[in-house]
């Protein structure tokens, strides 16, 4: 008997009498609470054939994962803090990822008995959760009710210690002794204080530029920036406005030439130097870093403090950063009675946003004010009647 080509598919079929086929399991249906069929559009069951994935389908290719990789090792703050969780999980002998719920509760109490402030302990449970795998996050409403229990106890661990602000009695003479220091890093420095106050720059924002985002003319310099933290999908170019005692346009100017000596004319605008003066060229060295030749935001900190200190300056207790740049800028605005709408601009803050108000226009307003100040000062002949250590004064 001849076998045809229908008849090899099945040949390895297990053969049943017509009384013992099992009946066709019924086809389920497919739907949910965001299903939408138009009339006459059947509804969706298991019995539906999918797409014919292979692995072409679902798996990446090298240069992709390695992009992504690059991607997530960007944040340094996002990395420690699961790298942080996932050790506590491991001591604890929890899964990490992904977690459950209680685990994602009992790590946010973990986190409040160190004591640490609620801004940090907010941001690294939700760099937790964000990190767990897509649809698989911990409901965090229990380590909510924790963390607000643990902020009325705990006022202290919600304060703020805002950045001591840069204003330009302080940047001027850093600005000065960077360039008395006669090195071209000190050049570097004066022009990346200048930039960095007149900017309102996030110091995450100023190491990403490339020099061909400049246009600079004899009195400003229009800054192309594609994008920031509060505007991620758009582009803006913005207008810096020179000023006598800023020199921002001669300092960049001073800058953009060492480079050129060097042949750079393109790409990163502040990048490292070597002891020697030459810019150092990540992609090309061994000592390349992960940014390649843009300068990383953890250095601008670092130089900020350098200079200051450099300079004979102190602060009032707030620590001296990066940020005071920011807020340098942002007070000198207050001061000068700048709007709320005209800081909010500057600083590219979100429209309506409370910090440009609550930051710097109400401290600066609020110190200018002294009630006691109707008050009239207490005369000598008032003193004599009513000496400190005499008896003819009121009881205290």
């Amino acid at each position: 008997m001849s076998i045809d080509a229908s008849d090899e598919e099945i040949v390895d079929a297990e053969l049943v009498e017509d009384s013992e086929l099992l009946p066709a399991r019924a086809a389920r249906l497919l739907v949910d609470q965001h299903t939408v069929l138009r009339p006459g559009q059947a509804i969706p069951t298991t019995a539906d054939r999918g797409p014919g994935y292979t692995g072409r389908d679902i798996y990446l290719s090298d240069a992709t994962a390695q992009a992504l990789e690059e991607v997530d090792e960007e944040s340094g703050t996002r990395k420690d803090a699961v790298r942080r969780f996932e050790r506590w999980c491991a001591e604890h002998d929890r899964v990490a990822h992904p977690c459950t719920t209680a685990t994602f509760t009992e790590y946010g109490r973990h986190l409040m008995s160190q004591g640490l402030k609620v801004s940090t302990i907010k941001n690294y449970m939700s760099l937790v959760r964000t990190h767990q795998p897509a649809g698989k996050q911990p409901d965090n409403s229990l380590y909510l009710q924790l963390l607000k229990k643990y902020r009325a106890k705990n006022k202290r661990a919600s304060r703020k210690k805002q950045a001591f602000p840069l204003t330009l009695p302080y940047l001027v003479p850093m600005m000065a002794k960077a360039e008395a220091d006669g090195r071209p890093i000190g050049v570097r420095d004066a022009a990346l204080l200048a930039f960095g106050y007149r900017f309102l720059a996030r110091s995450s924002e100023e190491v990403d530029l490339d020099i061909e985002d400049l246009t600079i003319l004899d009195d400003r310099i229009l800054v192309w920036l594609a994008k920031d933290k509060t505007h991620q999908d758009e582009d803006q170019t913005i207008t810096l406005h020179d000023r006598a005692d800023l020199q921002l346009v001669a300092r960049m100017r001073r800058w953009l030439a060492h480079l050129a000596a060097h042949g750079i004319t393109t790409g990163p605008l502040f990048r490292q130097l070597h002891p020697g003066g030459r810019p150092a060229t990540g992609f090309r060295e061994k000592v390349a870093t992960k940014r390649g030749d843009y300068l990383r935001g953890q250095t601008v900190n670092e130089r900020v403090k350098l200079w200051f200190k450099a300079a004979g300056l102190v602060t009032d207790g707030r620590p001296v950063s990066s940020q005071g740049l920011r807020a340098g800028g942002a007070t000198d605005l207050a001061e000068a009675e700048a709007t709320d709408e005209e800081i909010q601009e500057a600083g590219r803050w979100k429209k309506g946003s409370p910090i440009p108000r609550a930051v710097y226009v109400r401290p600066v307003r609020a110190a200018r004010r002294d009630p006691f100040a109707r008050v009239p000062i207490h005369g000598t002949e008032a003193i004599s009647r009513h000496p400190v250590s005499g008896t003819t004064g009121p009881e205290q």
